[in-house]
């Protein structure tokens, strides 16, 4: 038998009423079925604006779409997606704890011991380089550093699905490469199912063992999966100039481009 998804999103559309006229409604997703399989790396990419984050906030249960459903391991979500792991774009460290004191919450609050927590935080810290700044805050932490503690304090609740939104984009490039590097290994490790949202069609084709397109707003759609036939283990600078790497590179681009342009025209007119 077909083992379920680790995540299965079907006929998901997702509305919203504007709060300052209630007869004014805006539909972000239409129809949008997505599967990731257990241990599998799938990313989603479309432009601004066309409810990739909509779609991972349904994923972990942070919000209930008009229509459709959510299984996880063929099991209907109800709730909070509690076997999720939710990496943010923006900074969601506490900055009144230290990077361990951080990594310890989630385990606290999930009824682990303080002795076991903190050695899991330790441990954990260790895994992401930053084994001797345990001690520090948030604010003596370069940006790197801070990313790299927020994947410590995800990673540490050993979720089987981890989504992650973003969480590179505000990285300069060396140290998001670093960052991608860091993710894939320890990706490999355990062969989690992770929903990877970004812009950066580089960064999703290197990482991922699927790409999702999604097309412009509103009542944004899939149109467009490719599988990512790369070898692995991979390092994501050097992928790049592999001639496969490439060839995806422009098919994607192909579907994507107009999208894109749609994407940006919409914004302008907004504006």
């Amino acid at each position: 038998m077909t083992a379920p998804a680790a995540l299965r999103l079907r006929d998901i559309s997702c509305t919203f009423i504007s709060k300052d006229d209630p007869s004014q409604r805006y539909t972000a997703v239409a129809d949008v079925s997505l599967d990731v399989g257990a241990g599998e790396f799938v990313s989603v990419v479309g432009p601004t604006g066309c409810g990739k984050s909509t779609l991972l906030n349904v994923g972990a249960g942070l919000l209930v779409p008009s229509t459709g459903s959510v299984e996880v391991f063929g099991q209907p979500l109800s709730g909070i997606n509690t076997r999720a792991g939710y990496m943010f774009q923006t900074e969601s460290l506490m900055p009144w704890r230290t990077a361990l004191g951080n990594v310890m919450a989630g385990l606290e609050f999930h009824g682990v011991p303080a002795p076991e927590a903190r050695e899991q935080a330790l441990g954990w810290l260790k895994r992401v380089g930053l084994g001797g700044f345990g001690d520090r805050y948030p604010h003596q932490l370069s940006g790197g550093m801070r990313k790299r503690t927020s994947l410590a304090q995800t990673l540490a609740l050993d979720p089987d699905i981890i989504l992650m939104d973003e969480p590179f984009s505000a990285l300069d490039i060396q140290t998001r490469q670093l960052m991608e590097n860091e993710v894939l290994e320890l990706w490999a490790q355990k062969k989690k199912a992770v929903l990877f949202i970004t812009h950066d069609l580089d960064e999703a084709i290197a990482m991922s063992d699927r790409v999702v397109v999604l097309s412009a707003g509103p009542a944004s759609h899939p149109i467009g999966e490719f599988a990512i036939d790369l070898p692995r283990p991979r390092d994501v600078a050097e992928v790049r100039t592999a001639p496969r790497f490439i060839e995806l590179h422009q098919a994607i681009w192909d579907v994507l481009r107009e999208e894109v342009l749609k994407g940006y025209a919409q914004q302008l007119k907004a504006a």
